[in-house]
């Protein structure tokens, strides 16, 4: 694992009782995990977890029953992260910041301040592998369409759904890690399901796929060789109708295989250079099967160029999530090469 990732470079101020690491540390995956639901940025998910953890060991002989630690540490590292949420702009993607665009037309200019969510390697997970309808759950609550549903929440409705309908808490328990009364985390949890319903009323549904199956790798396989031969109509075949393609931190986005199809003709396949431009990876983020594609160079050198997270359902791609990455920090979280 690359020294730079997460909960692995997270390192607690010098003087930090050895007690406190050795009982902090079986819940470091799970609260990062817990930090990017609330904030959608990893970035900031391990500043949060950072801060909550110099926090914690300062507090460490406050903490009268072991036993509850984890609700201590998870209280702690709530609050971090609203307080967090204050400081900075809510993240999006951009198809909750903007109408579709059209193909035919130029790309717009990219927004490189730090307002898109970020892919969550499902490395992160590993610690939470639950049976398969335990495992349906985690996926759906770590799926980028959700964050960033989530993300058009107030912080305490956020934190509330997320602590009661993700992680399962008890009302009364919820209560005492955000310091309300139970009446208003009730109130909060009901305004946030309310919200939910409505965001995601009309939005198509289908059953996912299993990560596993013979049928997913099958429909992976021709994803990435359409990639590989810069084939957009084999690739606009593996789309549902109604698939979204997002590519921040560029804001146009695309819905339709029509239009899919046409920006790829238009704006990646095209010219006798397509074929063989990409190569590709297979790898997972946000507990869905994703694909690190890196980019000839001139030099002939295969470089990092976007990481692609897939929403698959039924027998098609329903939405693509491409991140474009500059340099190898991204892949780097994914444990991939540099370059090819």
């Amino acid at each position: 694992m690359s020294e730079e990732f997460g909960y692995n470079r997270l390192a607690v101020a010098p003087g930090a009782p050895d007690a406190f690491h050795t009982l902090s540390a079986p819940y470091l995956r799970e609260l990062l995990v817990h930090c990017y639901r609330i904030l959608g940025s990893l970035d900031d998910a391990e500043d949060a977890l950072q801060e909550a953890l110099v926090r914690a060991w300062r507090r460490f002989d406050t903490l009268k029953e072991p036993s509850s630690l984890r609700a201590w540490l998870y209280k702690i590292a709530t609050n971090v992260s609203l307080d967090s949420l204050a400081r900075r702009k809510r993240l999006a993607l951009p198809e909750t910041l903007s109408p579709a665009a059209d193909p035919r037309q130029p790309l717009r200019e990219t927004v490189d301040e730090p307002i898109w969510l970020q892919p969550l390697p499902d490395e992160t997970l590993a610690a939470q592998t639950p049976g398969p309808e335990s495992q349906a759950e985690l996926q759906e609550s770590v799926s980028l369409a959700f964050l960033a549903l989530l993300q058009q929440l107030p912080g305490k409705q956020r934190a509330a759904l997320i602590l009661c309908d993700v992680l399962g808490w008890s009302a009364q328990e919820t209560a005492e890690t955000l310091s309300l009364s139970v009446v208003a985390v009730n109130s909060a949890l009901q305004r946030a399901r309310r919200a939910l319903k409505k965001s995601q009323s009309g939005t198509a549904t289908a059953p996912r796929l299993s990560g596993q199956s013979a049928e997913t790798a099958g429909l992976l396989a021709r994803y990435v060789r359409a990639w590989e031969t810069a084939d957009a109509l084999e690739l606009a075949s593996l789309l549902r109708q109604d698939a979204i393609l997002t590519m921040p931190p560029l804001p146009s986005w695309y819905q339709g295989t029509d239009a899919i199809r046409l920006f790829f003709e238009t704006h990646l396949f095209s010219g006798p250079g397509a074929r063989g431009l990409f190569r590709i990876i297979a790898t997972r983020a946000n507990a869905s099967p994703a694909l690190a594609v890196y980019q000839r160079s001139p030099a002939g050198i295969y470089e990092p160029a976007s990481l692609q997270v897939l929403t698959l359902a039924g027998d098609r791609v329903a939405r693509i999530d491409c991140f474009l990455v500059s340099g190898d920090r991204t892949f780097a979280r994914f444990n991939l090469p540099p370059h090819l």
